[in-house]
């Protein structure tokens, strides 16, 4: 088994969540990160998404503030970081 990375993890996961905040895929997404990495992430994807549709030109913005937010979350729980990985993997599977 290939040994995660937690920035890594946290850098792609928040590339794939941001750019599945404004597809298809968010209602499905939004749904798993609720499930899994709980409510108050689940809203902030939300949020991300409304800001998003309102003005993509904050893309960079949003990836940079859910690295952080990932970064902490793997930080404070690294026996995440394997769910983290595969919801990425997923995701970006589901994306068109």
């Amino acid at each position: 088994m290939k040994a995660l990375n937690a920035r890594r993890v946290a850098w792609e996961a928040a590339r794939v969540l941001v750019e599945a905040s404004t597809a298809e895929t968010y209602w499905w997404v939004s749904d798993m990160v609720g499930r899994h990495l709980g409510v108050m992430y689940q809203l902030k994807l939300a949020e991300t998404r409304l800001r998003l549709v309102e003005n993509d030109e904050f893309t960079v913005a949003e990836t940079g503030t859910w690295r952080a937010r990932l970064d902490e979350l793997l930080g404070d729980r690294p026996d995440l970081m394997p769910l983290v990985a595969d919801l990425t993997k997923e995701t970006a599977a589901r994306l068109p």
